[in-house]
């Protein structure tokens, strides 16, 4: 493609390791398939234009910092470091779709992972110009074996007609011989466009789609249209765009083609204690409300000279500011963020009691058909016969936003301080 394109990046990521310039250049794999003839499965809608997404964010506390790594449970797979960066940040699912495969290393020694419409590569030794991570060129691994300069007697036996499936196969080939030289001397039109870079033109709803996409993000065209089953394609550098009546244009998920085409493992995997992606998990939380003023406490119990020594000690949790406060009778006497259940995995309101108290456990289980493993979850109080329970959070700092599967989440200093706070009966009134 000429003059290229380049993603860029330039945090420090844990991952991949390293400064990251992301370029977009050719593959240098060069596998070739028997047949140009659609590798299977359902086109998927793309959406518009591809944009980064806006990196401004509000000051971050400084103990505060966003995942590395994060879990897709659409496709069982994760993403992170760099290809977390480069994902996110030109336009994740429209763009990228989801990740089909693990991390694998190839015998380049470069780190792979293949998405739905992409196949993203970490190079350490970087690219001709320093780029270290790199968004593959996937429309060569769709050409023939052998294209045919002639191709007037492809799929005939004899003197006889050719068959319909050849016939099609015999057109797909040909799409891809480069246009004649006179080509680029017919006039450019709103509804056609040659591309000498390739040789080849693009026309109609293909050109409409490939300009409003993005022609850094598709690349230059590697065929002419053709037809196969019903269905127009066209293959660019970086996708193959199909059309057909019903569905318009859209892009073929490639990425995850190839992959099957190549019989890799694309069994999802457990998603232990890495969070689910949210974009939520990236907007750093609110700051901390201003230290209030010290309390003076009796120096023989601890306890606030403005409580009432007797009073009930309760729990409040505030589900729509994500705020606990340990209340003494009407005084507060210690407050926090939290992060409770996020959709579909709701902390419930109501009254509840301290019933079961564990310094430590190890939490497993199945809820709402996914899969969690969390060990040692510390100082951890279960309010609810169905598993709820306030016990602290080493796994995250995102604490002020929904996070978990249904439990109240809490720093781990503060966690410490409730449990040794709190006994067994001590009331949790949990509210938006």
């Amino acid at each position: 493609m000429a003059g290229g394109a380049s993603f860029r990046t330039d945090r420090m990521r844990a991952g991949h390791g390293g400064r990251v310039r992301c370029g977009l250049v050719a593959a240098t794999l060069a596998l070739l398939l028997a047949l140009l003839a659609p590798l299977g499965g359902a086109a998927q809608d793309t959406g518009s234009a591809i944009q980064p997404v806006d990196a401004a964010q509000p000051a971050a506390p400084l103990d505060w910092t966003p995942p590395t790594r994060v879990y897709i449970p659409e496709t069982g797979h994760t993403i992170d470091g760099l290809f977390l960066d480069l994902w996110r940040e030109w336009g994740g699912t429209n763009a990228f779709g989801y990740p089909v495969t693990p991390e694998f290393t190839d015998e380049r020694n470069h780190t792979i992972q293949y998405y739905g419409y992409s196949r993203f590569e970490y190079w350490p030794e970087g690219d001709a110009d320093g780029n270290t991570v790199v968004l593959a060129d996937l429309g060569p691994e769709l050409r023939p074996a052998m294209v045919r300069r002639s191709v007037s007697a492809f799929g005939r036996g004899g003197n006889g007609p050719a068959h319909p499936v050849a016939s099609e196969a015999a057109k797909a080939a040909k799409a891809w011989l480069p246009l004649p030289e006179t080509a680029k001397n017919k006039p450019q039109t709103d509804d056609w466009r040659f591309v000498e870079s390739s040789r080849h033109s693009v026309a109609g709803e293909f050109k409409t789609f490939w300009e409003s996409a993005g022609e850094e993000y598709l690349g230059d065209p590697l065929s002419e249209e053709y037809a196969i089953g019903g269905t127009t394609y066209q293959v660019f550098e970086r996708a193959q765009l199909a059309w057909t009546v019903e569905t318009g244009t859209t892009m073929m998920p490639i990425g995850q083609l190839l992959a099957t085409k190549y019989r890799l493992d694309q069994a999802p995997v457990g998603q232990g204690d890495v969070p689910i992606y949210d974009e939520a998990l990236f907007v750093p939380p609110p700051p901390p409300a201003p230290e209030p003023e010290p309390i003076v406490t009796d120096p023989t119990t601890g306890v606030p000279v403005a409580a009432d020594p007797n009073a009930e000690r309760w729990i409040e949790v505030n589900l729509t500011s994500q705020y606990l406060t340990a209340w003494q009778g009407d005084v507060a006497v210690n407050e926090t963020y939290v992060s409770t259940g996020r959709a579909g995995f709701d902390t419930p309101p109501g009254t509840y009691f301290v019933n079961t108290k564990l310094e430590s456990e190890t939490m497993e289980g199945v809820l709402g058909g996914e899969y969690y493993l969390v060990e040692n979850v510390p100082w951890v109080m279960y309010f609810t016969d169905v598993g709820h329970a306030l016990h602290g959070a080493y796994w995250h700092n995102n604490f002020g936003a929904v996070m978990s599967h249904g439990c109240v989440n809490q720093p781990m200093g503060f966690a410490e301080w409730l449990y040794g706070w709190a006994g067994i009966g001590t009331r949790v009134e949990i509210h938006y």
